[in-house]
């Protein structure tokens, strides 16, 4: 009489190599795609919080001392103005004192621009 374990056949081991490094390649490409997944989210929100910001400054600027600021370099040093300039390029075009600013924020991530009005 023959053990029941013995007439199972066994996988062979290229196969069984082979569906491991399957496995693991679909695991590194899930994790690629969600690292790159969470990275777009955060640009996307860097880029709503200085719109918001840009607004805020600029607002800000005006009803505190009377007058639009003259350039980007002017809400910077006064009214604290940070952004991540590797990511975010602003074209700051001032008309006057008292016109708002043109205001572009170009996205150099995913190349794309909104204009502030």
């Amino acid at each position: 009489m023959s053990n029941r374990f013995e007439r199972r056949r066994k996988m062979p081991k290229l196969i069984s190599r082979l569906n491991y490094i399957i496995f693991c390649a679909l695991l590194i490409a899930l994790f690629l795609y969600g690292v790159n997944r969470f990275s777009e989210d955060t640009i996307s929100y860097q880029e709503d919080t200085l719109i918001l910001a840009l607004q805020k400054d600029i607002a800000q600027c005006y009803a505190i001392e009377g007058f639009y600021p003259p350039d980007l370099d002017y809400l910077k040093d006064h009214y604290g103005l940070i952004y991540d300039t590797d990511i975010f390029t602003i074209d700051y075009a001032a008309f006057g004192s008292n016109i708002y600013p043109n205001v572009t924020i170009l996205n150099v991530v995913n190349k794309t621009a909104i204009t502030i009005r």
